[in-house]
């Protein structure tokens, strides 16, 4: 009676703490559902337009580090992710490429309107561990014509083309990306973008008529990778005659290029 009695007491303890650890489950797993969702790469989600985590905030702002890459008016430093800092004008008698292994120190202005830039307003340059050179100064706080304001990112729609023939994929939409590689031209001229199918089978070309100093500026910032997302205006087809001896399809200026 006694050994009975020593397993029922023992079969109710353990079936409290069965039932107490899947309340503990279950309240954890409440918990994580009710948890916001992450904000995805590139800010698609609603959200400020200020990344908080690089510690910018709107107005004038000192920020650090050693320039990574630089071309005409745009130029990049690590330290400072997702943000591309501005000149308006000449760096010490010279574009932003002048300052590419520098380490900087820059005022900049953020505006919430553009977000991912900074103007810039001073850039320092350091010469040793304890002197720093001016070599930027300016009052100037507009970004520059040619910056390409990512939230007009969805303006721009992935095209679908499977055939080099069907115009109606490309013609009168405008706008458009595809993700592509930079390849030279027909007999060397200037360059295109190709663009493959699932398998990897080259579908077609576009002539790049002309580029951006920013698109130009991420093509460099995406330079060990090879391929990524073109962002272009489109413009004439390529006669269909013609499409079959280099497929290419039509010309684009390209405003933008990207990882998505």
């Amino acid at each position: 009676m006694r050994l009975r009695a020593n397993s029922e007491s023992a079969a109710v303890i353990l079936g409290f703490c069965l039932l107490s650890f899947f309340l503990i489950v279950s309240g954890t797993a409440a918990c994580k559902q009710a948890a916001p969702p992450a904000a995805t790469a590139g800010g698609r989600q609603a959200a400020s337009p200020e990344p908080a985590a690089a510690g910018i905030k709107e107005g004038l702002n000192d920020v650090a580090g050693t320039v990574k890459i630089g071309l005409g008016k745009y130029f990049y430093v690590p330290t400072i992710q997702g943000f591309d800092i501005a000149i308006i004008g000449q760096v010490d008698g010279g574009d932003a490429g002048r300052l590419v292994d520098k380490e900087v120190r820059v005022k900049g202005e953020f505006n919430r309107e553009k977000p991912n830039l900074l103007i810039a307003q001073t850039i320092d340059v350091k010469e040793s561990a304890t002197q720093w050179k001016n070599v930027y100064t300016t009052t100037d706080k507009a970004s520059p014509a040619d910056y390409f304001d990512q939230k007009t990112r969805g303006d721009y729609l992935g095209l679908k083309i499977t055939n080099i023939n069907k115009s109606e994929d490309w013609e009168g939409k405008g706008k458009g990306k595809v993700l592509g590689k930079l390849v030279p031209g027909a007999n060397s001229q200037g360059f295109a973008i190709s663009f493959a199918d699932d398998k990897g089978k080259e579908i077609g070309k576009i002539i790049i008529d002309s580029t951006t100093e920013f698109a130009n500026y991420y093509i460099k910032k995406l330079r060990l990778f090879d391929t990524f997302w073109f962002y272009f205006n489109i413009k004439e087809s390529v006669d269909k005659k013609l499409r079959p001896k280099n497929k290419e399809l039509f010309h684009a200026d390209v405003v933008f290029a990207g990882l998505y």
